[in-house]
């Protein structure tokens, strides 16, 4: 290959270097090479940790954008205050935090593995004698910290989160004093109470009100006032009503009551309708051995026992997916052949692997919550590409390698006597 005024080929001077490295004192050389592989570790888990942040919050951040979303509503139309749905939307932060972080270190591995594919460094430490395995180390330092990251977030962190974003969302919604009553809608409010507001004051004050109640004892009653306003206390929400009648038919329909009022009181739900106690609790807010003993839990449903068996066993792997995504993307980029082309096509296999995975856990979960005897395929999607990975990188496959090198393109060996 003839070059013109340019100077020798990027290969041609790594190729160079790593010669010289392999070239310098025997005496030492395990000293050097010990220096060397430390600095190039050094750097390349930097570069992963910096850049698997940069992604987490970047994706955190996109995920707590849309899921906020539903709660707008609650602040326009339901008056919640800004304070709460901070509160709420914050605590929904580590369920996304565990689904991001798996993706997250992949992408990054992917990236920086595939620039230093592209800038010859990774030839060079190949020329130098390093295994794919020793090129991969730094990856894999990093996935197991996401790894044991992941594991603290699933069996403490998510469970309490969500369990308090629950209890948040539940008072919010008991709460008709802020969040219920809608401005040109007839809300049912349970006990056979519908409330119908015409319009809402910026100071909370309501104008054109109807209150239906058909629950309470005694004949179904109708209260129509001009204005009043919702009061939350320690027993319950009340509507209070300014300037209105109390309409009322006996229970034979013979004749209608007209009670005219200044100022009238009505409640809308007491404390006892407000305890947490009754809330039924669901898988993700369960911990751990909850949900692995969900036979014997007399508060679990018989038709959640499945779904909660498998939420348990779904802790247990769905980390792993930390340190098997990033081990097929090295396994992609590594094991395969130096192409002079780039390394889209390594690149496109790693993210097609991936999805594929995902896609499989997701529905393998789904049916082995129908079927439990399928429990055992997670733990086997799970480690499947954690084992695969490290045997790829040990250089055991080699006729693997030698087909993927008549495939991929020529490799590095070729590479080196082509150019020099």
């Amino acid at each position: 290959m003839t070059r013109t005024g340019l100077g020798p080929e990027p290969q041609t001077v790594y190729l160079d270097l790593a010669q010289l490295f392999l070239q310098c004192d025997r005496s030492k050389g395990t000293d050097r090479e010990i220096w060397v592989m430390g600095a190039f570790n050094r750097q390349v888990t930097k570069q992963l940790l910096i850049g698997m942040l940069l992604v987490a919050l970047i994706l955190t951040g996109v995920l707590w954008l849309t899921q906020s979303l539903r709660f707008v509503d609650w602040i326009v139309n339901r008056g919640l205050d800004v304070g709460a749905f901070l509160t709420l939307v914050a605590m929904l932060v580590p369920n996304f935090l565990v689904i991001i972080l798996p993706i997250a270190v992949f992408t990054t591995v992917l990236f920086v593995y595939s620039r230093l594919g592209n800038d010859r460094e990774l030839v060079a430490m190949r020329a130098a004698g390093v295994s794919p395995l020793g090129l991969a180390k730094p990856a894999i330092v990093v996935a197991l910290l996401v790894t044991a990251f992941s594991y603290g977030l699933y069996f403490s962190v998510l469970p309490a989160s969500y369990a308090a974003f629950k209890d948040a969302q539940w008072l919010a919604r008991q709460d008709y004093s802020r969040v219920l009553i809608e401005e040109g809608t007839f809300t049912d409010i349970g006990n056979g109470v519908t409330i119908y507001v015409r319009e809402r004051d910026r100071d909370g004050g309501l104008r054109g009100i109807l209150v239906h109640d058909s629950g309470s004892e005694g004949a179904p009653y109708t209260l129509i006032a001009e204005r009043g306003s919702l009061v939350y206390g320690p027993d319950g929400s009340r509507v209070v009503l300014i300037n209105g009648s109390r309409q009322e038919v006996n229970e034979s329909g013979s004749y209608l009551s007209v009670l005219y009022f200044e100022r009238y009181s009505h409640d809308l739900v007491d404390s006892a309708h407000a305890d947490q106690s009754t809330r039924y609790r669901d898988a993700r807010e369960r911990s751990l051995l909850e949900l692995l003993r969900a036979d014997d839990d007399l508060t679990v449903q018989p038709h959640d026992v499945g779904k909660f068996k498998v939420e348990a066993h779904r802790r247990l792997t769905a980390p792993l997916a930390a340190l098997g995504y990033p081990l097929v993307a090295t396994v992609c980029l590594l094991a395969a052949p130096f192409r002079r082309g780039g390394q889209a096509p390594q690149t496109v296999v790693a993210v097609v692997t991936v999805l594929a995975l995902a896609l499989a856990a997701l529905g393998l979960e789904n049916l082995a919550a129908r079927n439990l005897m399928l429990v055992p395929l997670l733990y086997v999607l799970a480690l499947a590409p954690i084992f695969t990975g490290l045997w790829v990188l040990s250089g055991a496959p080699r006729p693997l390698v030698r087909l993927s090198s008549g495939l991929m393109g020529p490799s590095p060996a070729t590479v080196g006597r082509r150019t020099a």
